[in-house]
């Protein structure tokens, strides 16, 4: 994997002014470190508050994950369109503008009287992250120098890895020490830092295009998204065969089929130009990231029950002991870039799949009731390092795989990775445990009364819940939940472990190798060639056609 693509000279603001020093260049990017960390943790962040809630609305299970999967819904929709956007508009007030909308529905959200409310400020919230989001990275692409820019990366990748749990750390603690109501209290704060800090150390760079927007691209891409994203969140709820889960898969099908046809007829005129997807950086990278991060949150999905029902800790306790990934993978995405530099891109990555796979290796083969946390904490650590050194490399290749002038794009493109592999992981792993605890624990129930059983068979939450009116079989029921969930889990595990092999022997084969050191020097597309907006308004750096290097 290689992220020797065509250069790109660092943009200038728009008012014009020199390069910034290293110093505007540390302030750049803490803010938009601070405005990323808002965005990831409010994706996680209202998890803990599923079932406070509940209790306070009346909702129903499926009120309550509409409330939290509308904001991912809008957020991976909106994520190319409003990248692109934020390319022709200027990246400044781009995000200016979506970090004062973010905070107005955060606001609105943790004041909320009812659901319907919630909702829809947390739809808000989504499309304001979708400004935010792409924007943060295409700021870092767009201004860092090419010596710089790996490091900056580096850093997005870990708070993008990382800042998840820990945004669900500190969410799980507002919730135990204050309030539910009290978790907005989080994004809401680093919203107003990021914007004081915005105002002052973002420059403004926008780009200029011959061509007009596309308008029906971004209508179409919108429609395949939201038809993919639905069937994953929904399928585990309603049923991979229920009708209006098949009619997801057939609209987001069909949308994004239709999406390729339409990219291929505008050409350089296009949305995303899909034609760059034959280089294998830019195809690698996309790979890469769509496998690490449905692995990572099909991780969470697994941790979080083993942790509260079968350890019996509390949602805080459980947070913090998934601390040490987050720790390790953001110290080795901010270590990647030297790595990479050293060794190369795809060595890197390559090591970071084997040190992932060997992970969940880990964590399947030592996983026990009794071995408790110490089981899988060796795993954990090996995840944590493998999912930071392939992360940084994976998206650099995206980002120098388009031209600056689409650097919005290229930041949206890696987002929506990100959040469709997400949910794949989610749902994937999640049905890979769900079964495996269902065929494990069937052959355990037999002394249980039946009511007791049927329930049991639906989770082991389910069953913990239960096992106090079944008398005398209390124990022996939890007993039997407990190990049937290590099975589903060491059934995830292994399953995860096939799939970074996979990814693993992709990344790492010798003919991808040989092929990418044969591919042509990207050709500068229109856009490409008119460069950017920089200087006065009004005037066009044209861009020098790069002579390519082979990748490493």
């Amino acid at each position: 994997m290689s992220t020797h693509q065509p250069s790109q000279t660092a943009a200038v603001p728009v008012g014009g002014g020199d390069t910034p020093d290293a110093r505007q260049l540390r302030a750049i990017l803490i803010t938009v470190s601070i405005a990323l960390m808002a965005v990831i943790a409010s994706v996680s962040g209202l998890n803990v508050a599923q079932t406070h809630m509940a209790v306070e609305w009346g909702a129903s299970q499926t009120t309550v994950l509409w409330i939290i999967n509308i904001y991912t819904l809008a957020l991976a929709a909106l994520l190319l369109p409003l990248g692109a956007i934020g390319d022709r508009l200027g990246r400044k007030p781009t995000l200016i503008t979506g970090l004062v909308i973010f905070g107005a529905a955060s606001a609105v959200a943790g004041l909320a009287p009812s659901a319907a409310v919630m909702i829809g400020a947390r739809v808000a919230a989504g499309v304001s992250a979708a400004m935010i989001m792409p924007i943060t990275l295409a700021v870092i692409t767009s201004t860092f120098p090419e010596e710089e820019r790996g490091k900056a990366i580096g850093v997005w990748t870990g708070v993008a890895g990382g800042g998840g749990i820990l945004g669900m750390f500190l969410s799980a603690l507002l919730v135990d020490v204050a309030d539910w109501r009290w978790l907005f209290a989080l994004p809401v704060v680093l919203v107003v830092i990021a914007l004081a800090m915005t105002f002052k150390s973002v420059p403004n760079s926008r780009e200029r295009s011959p061509h007009s927007f596309d308008i029906i691209g971004a209508l179409v891409s919108v429609i395949a998204v939201v038809g993919l994203i639905f069937v994953l969140q929904e399928g585990p709820e309603r049923g991979w065969t229920d009708p209006i889960t098949l009619t997801g898969l057939v609209v987001g099908v069909v949308a994004t089929i239709a999406f390729v046809v339409w990219e291929l007829h505008r050409r350089d005129a296009s949305l995303l130009d899909v034609r760059l997807f034959r280089e294998r950086g830019l195809a690698g990278g996309s790979i890469t990231l769509l496998v690490v991060f449905g692995v990572q949150a099909g991780i969470a999905v697994v941790l979080f029950p083993f942790f509260q029902a079968v350890l019996g800790w509390s949602g805080l306790l459980s947070t913090v002991a998934m601390m040490p990934m987050a720790v390790m993978m953001m110290t080795a995405s901010g270590l990647a870039p030297k790595t990479a530099a050293r060794i190369g891109a795809r060595p890197t990555v390559t090591v970071g799949l084997a040190l992932s796979a060997l992970g969940l290796a880990l964590m399947a083969l030592f996983v026990s009731v009794d071995g408790g946390y110490l089981s899988i904490l060796a795993g954990m650590l090996a995840m944590g390092i493998g999912m930071g050194l392939s992360m940084t490399p994976s998206t650099e290749a995206i980002t120098a795989s388009l031209p600056r002038a689409r650097q919005g794009v290229a930041s949206a493109l890696n987002d929506v990775t990100r959040e469709f592999g997400t949910a794949l992981g989610v749902a994937m792993l999640g049905a890979l445990l769900a079964s495996g605890y269902r065929g494990s624990i069937d052959d355990k129930l037999d002394s249980i009364p039946a009511d007791a059983a049927d329930t049991a068979r639906e989770g082991i939450a389910n069953a913990v819940e239960v096992a106090p009116s079944t008398g005398t079989h209390s124990q022996d029921l939890i007993h039997a939940a407990q190990q049937s969930f290590v099975d589903g889990w060491q059934q995830a595990m292994w399953a995860g472990v096939a799939v970074m092999g996979a990814l693993l022997v992709y990344v790492a084969s010798p003919r991808s190798a040989r092929r990418e050191a044969r591919t042509p020097a990207h050709k500068p597309t229109t856009d490409q060639a008119m460069g950017a907006e920089q200087g006065r308004p009004g005037r066009v750096r044209p861009r020098r056609r790069s002579r390519g290097r082979a990748g490493s």
